[in-house]
C-alpha cells in the first residue's frame, strides 16, 4: 500500500492525500475525513513520498543522468544541484548509461536510499516503446518524479521541457525566408528532444512548400564522424547550403568539414548548433546556436518537484522558450 493506492481508494488526487498527511488546512473537512478513514483502514504508513512532505524526511533528491561527458548535461547538473541545495535538500547523482536495464536498476537504487523525489535529466529517459516507460510510472507511485526535457504521461510524473520543436521550426523558417536553400538536419540519436527538433525542421519545410530533405544520423558527436558524413554527401553530389545540428558538438564537426574543404562560412554554408554551450564560442568563427535556456529549465524543474513534494498544485507539463544566439556561422 502506498500513497498512490490511498489516492485511488479515496478518489482524490495524490496532492490532496499529501495535504492531508502534511496537516495542510487547504483541504475540506469532508475530504480530510474520507482520506484519513482510508489510511486507517488500510494500515498505511507514510513512505518516502510522505517523508518528503516533512514527516521524517531524508531531505534528499535523487538525480539520474545518462552521461556527464555531454556538455549540456554537465551544465544541467550544476544548475539542478544548485537549485536543490537552495531549497534545503541534499542530492544523490547517479549516471545510468543508455540501457533500459541500467536506468531501471538505478531508479530502484535511488528509491532504496529513501529519496524524497527524483529528477531525470534529459530526454534519453523516454523510451520509444511506451510500455518500457513503466519503470518510471512505477517509481512515481512512491515519490514524485520530474523529467527535465522529456515527457512521459503518468500519475505523479511532471515534465519540464525546452520548446525544441518551436525553436527548430522558427530557425528553419527564418533560413528559408532569407532564401537559404538545401537545408539538412544532423543528429546522433532519436531521443525525445531530437524527435521534437526533427519535427520542427520538417514542418517548417512543409509549411514553406520546400522539399523535405536529408536527415543525417551521425554515429556519435565526434567531429570526425560528422566531417565524414558530410564528405559522403559531397561525394554523392548532394548540395548543402545550411546545416542545422541537434547539438553544438555536431556543429563543431560541421565547421571542421567546411574549413577543411575551403568553404566560406557563412557565405558558402551556414551552420547552426543547439544548446549554446561553451563549445559554440571556442571556434573561429563562433557558432550560431539555439539556447534552450538551461538555467530556467533547471530551476523550474526543481521548483515543480518541490511543489509536488509540498503537496502544492503542480502542472503536469511546462514549456520553456528557446532562442537563437547569432554568431559568425550565419548571416
Amino acid at each position: 500500500m502506498n500513497i498512490y493506492d490511498i489516492s485511488k481508494k479515496s478518489n482524490v488526487s495524490i496532492a490532496t492525500v499529501s495535504r492531508v498527511i502534511n496537516g495542510s488546512q487547504n483541504v475540506s473537512a469532508a475530504t480530510r475525513k474520507k482520506v484519513l478513514k482510508v489510511i486507517e483502514e488500510s494500515g498505511y504508513k507514510p513512505n518516502a513520498f510522505a517523508r518528503g512532505l516533512g514527516l521524517d524526511s531524508m531531505k534528499t533528491i535523487g538525480i539520474l543522468c545518462v552521461n556527464i561527458e555531454d556538455y549540456y548535461f554537465s551544465e544541467a547538473i550544476y544548475h539542478v544541484v544548485k537549485s536543490i541545495h537552495r531549497n534545503g535538500y541534499d542530492s544523490i547523482l547517479i549516471f545510468t548509461g543508455d540501457s533500459l536495464e541500467s536506468k531501471s536498476k538505478n531508479m530502484e537504487s535511488l528509491l532504496s536510499k529513501r529519496v524524497d523525489g527524483i529528477v531525470l535529466l534529459g530526454s534519453s529517459y523516454v523510451e520509444s516503446d511506451d510500455k518500457d516507460n513503466d519503470y518510471i510510472r512505477n517509481a512515481a507511485k512512491q515519490v514524485p518524479i520530474v523529467m527535465m526535457n522529456g515527457y512521459v504521461d503518468g500519475e505523479n510524473i511532471f515534465c519540464c521541457l525546452s520548446d525544441d520543436y518551436q525553436a527548430m521550426y522558427d530557425v528553419t523558417s527564418a533560413l528559408i525566408e532569407k532564401q537559404q536553400s538545401n537545408l539538412i538536419y544532423l543528429y546522433r540519436n532519436l531521443n525525445y528532444s531530437a524527435r521534437q527538433k526533427q519535427k520542427g525542421f520538417e514542418d517548417a519545410l512543409l509549411a514553406h512548400q520546400q522539399e523535405v530533405r536529408n536527415y543525417i544520423q551521425i554515429p556519435s558527436g565526434n567531429v570526425y564522424d560528422v566531417k565524414k558524413a558530410l564528405e559522403e554527401l559531397q561525394a554523392k553530389g548532394i548540395p548543402v547550403g545550411a546545416i542545422l545540428c541537434a547539438d553544438d558538438e555536431i556543429a563543431v564537426g560541421a565547421l571542421k568539414y567546411a574549413v577543411t574543404h575551403n568553404l566560406k562560412v557563412p557565405e558558402d554554408i551556414s551552420i547552426i548548433g543547439y544548446n549554446n554551450s561553451k563549445l559554440s564560442i571556442c571556434t573561429n568563427p563562433e557558432i550560431t546556436s539555439i539556447d534552450p535556456n538551461i538555467i530556467d529549465l533547471s530551476s523550474l524543474s526543481v521548483k515543480m518537484l518541490m511543489d509536488s513534494i509540498n503537496g502544492d498544485i503542480t502542472p503536469k507539463k511546462s514549456l520553456i522558450s528557446a532562442k537563437l544566439i547569432k554568431r559568425g556561422t550565419t548571416h
